[in-house]
């Protein structure tokens, strides 16, 4: 089980968000959650990457498991699309980065500057870092945003291909991907506000 979560209740500066969560996820297995903008699938998504602690509950991650991709692209502006997988790959561990360029269609980019790029060749290039990671559980924020309609079937694809490999997908998303991935909507876990002592207050990427 890459990770499993009993009872979670989760707060998003000090406030309660969500509570009585409870999943899990093996290899080959997507969850899609859904919900309202607000709702706290990007707080749901930020805890179970490790960037904020639960409220309460448990949750058990396997270790050195997790690539998360938020809304930024994590990108250097001054490098090109290969030095910018490449430096990645060197972070996780890894050496290759073809199948990085292949699967999200950036061969024909790959000596280009990724400031130059536009908002959907940025976005392809920032989801084609999680193939240089090695890591098996991808947490993904709105992973479609600024993407096009083909751009979102290379990324179906690649997500289809990972979860073949024995990857696991994490994904809040508005969009069907086509993905054999079972839902959970947030919304009926919205938590009761309450006062928390010493509440604490995360830091937004």
């Amino acid at each position: 089980m890459l990770v499993k979560a009993s009872d979670l209740a989760i707060a998003r500066g000090g406030v309660p968000v969500l509570e009585g969560l409870s999943f899990a996820l093996g290899a080959g297995e997507a969850l899609i959650l859904r919900g309202p903008n607000g709702a706290g699938k990007t707080t749901l998504l930020r805890t179970v990457a490790g960037l904020q602690p639960a409220l309460s509950g448990t949750l058990e991650v396997a270790e050195e498991s997790v690539a998360y991709a938020a809304h930024a692209d994590g990108l250097k502006s001054m490098l090109t699309v290969t030095e910018n997988l490449s430096f990645w790959a060197s972070v996780f561990g890894q050496s290759s980065i073809e199948a990085a360029l292949d699967r999200f269609n950036l061969r024909s980019l790959a000596d280009r500057q990724a400031g130059t790029l536009s908002a959907g060749q940025k976005r392809r290039l920032g989801l084609a870092r999680l193939l240089v990671t090695g890591r098996p559980l991808w947490v993904l924020d709105e992973p479609t945003v600024s993407l096009d309609t083909a751009s979102v079937q290379l990324f179906a694809a690649a997500v289809r291909a990972h979860l073949a490999g024995g990857g696991a997908a994490l994904i809040a998303t508005h969009i069907d991907l086509g993905l054999e991935a079972r839902v959970l909507d947030v919304t009926s876990h919205k938590a009761v506000h309450r006062d928390i002592p010493g509440g604490f207050e995360e830091a937004f990427l």
